[in-house]
């Protein structure tokens, strides 16, 4: 892909884990050049080298125009708001009232800066260019070190009082599951009981060690299957998006494991929703995985970034 000066858009996936930075053009998903940075517990430093990072490929491939960035939460997204750009009540150790905004706009004065969730940003990408393209009303969701969920409305990423937090529902769980879930904040929440930390800490071991036979996953799956029937009644989503890690489900397979959530999750549906229950198959139209695999959140960062610009 050839850019001239102007035609530059940075993204930044921001995660828990790992900060994926990239460059690309005004349109397309093609990346120009990408790096990742390890998140670490230190937000004024992690930013401060991934503006130096977009400085230096501003040396080399042009002027950034615009830069789009999809983060993990809870964001302050409100115009106007003195925190604008901010994570704000995050467990993730020293990220409570990260600024995002700040140093991207004080590193690279004139840029347009769009921002939104990590969720919501995937939900773009595999809008535009993976599993829910020409759909209006979609859910997308990522299962990993936490759980979150955005997606489009009539063809709107969902915004409200601030962002959805579909990942702290409460969930009825498994009957005699005694777990106590992970999350600091509401314990057997979606994230605290299916989480992959959640997993590894309710089988002594990580996710991608599991057995195909674990107890783990039967527990796990079923508490994932009450969420699709929530997202399901509530939103009444033409399709969920299933992304994250604990997907791949380690030796059960991302497979067997989509296999048996849409039977779990039929299984709670009971027939209601007619629409799910016109015909056999059904359901491996409706809940899928990304189409862009793990990429999905750096391609929905440079949609914002896109987006931005028009």
């Amino acid at each position: 892909m050839s850019a001239s000066c102007g035609e530059l858009v940075g993204a930044i996936e921001a995660g828990g884990t790992k900060f994926i930075c990239a460059v690309g053009g005004r349109s397309g998903r093609d990346l120009l050049v990408r790096q990742q940075f390890a998140t670490g517990a230190d937000p004024v430093r992690l930013m401060a080298e991934v503006v130096r990072w977009f400085g230096v490929q501003q040396e080399r491939w042009g002027r950034l125009a615009a830069v789009g960035v999809a983060s993990f939460g809870p964001l302050d997204l409100q115009p106007g708001s003195g925190t604008w750009g901010c994570i704000t009540t995050t467990p993730k150790p020293g990220w409570q009232c990260a600024d995002l905004a700040g140093p991207l706009l004080r590193g690279f004065p004139g840029v347009r800066l769009a921002l939104d969730t990590d969720v919501n940003g995937a939900a773009l990408g595999e809008q535009r260019w993976g599993a829910a393209r020409g759909l209006e009303d979609f859910v997308y969701v990522t299962v990993g070190t936490g759980i979150g969920g955005g997606g489009m409305s009539g063809g709107r990423l969902l915004h409200g009082l601030m962002h959805p937090e579909m990942g702290h529902m409460l969930l009825p769980g498994v009957a005699g599951d005694s777990f106590p879930g992970v999350c600091p904040f509401h314990g057997r929440c979606w994230e605290g009981l299916c989480s992959g930390p959640a997993i590894a800490k309710r089988a002594g071991r990580a996710v991608e060690e599991l057995s195909a036979d674990d107890a783990a996953w039967s527990v796990t799956i079923r508490c994932m299957a009450q969420a699709m029937m929530n997202l399901t009644c509530v939103l009444s989503p033409r399709r969920i998006v299933l992304g994250g890690s604990v997907r791949k489900a380690g030796r059960l397979g991302e497979s067997e494991f989509f296999r048996r959530l849409r039977l779990e999750t039929d299984e709670l549906l009971a027939g209601y929703i007619g629409a799910l229950s016109l015909r056999a198959g059904c359901l491996e139209e409706y809940l899928v995985a990304p189409q862009l695999g793990d990429d999905a959140g750096v391609c929905g960062a440079l949609a914002l970034g896109q987006d931005a610009l028009l």
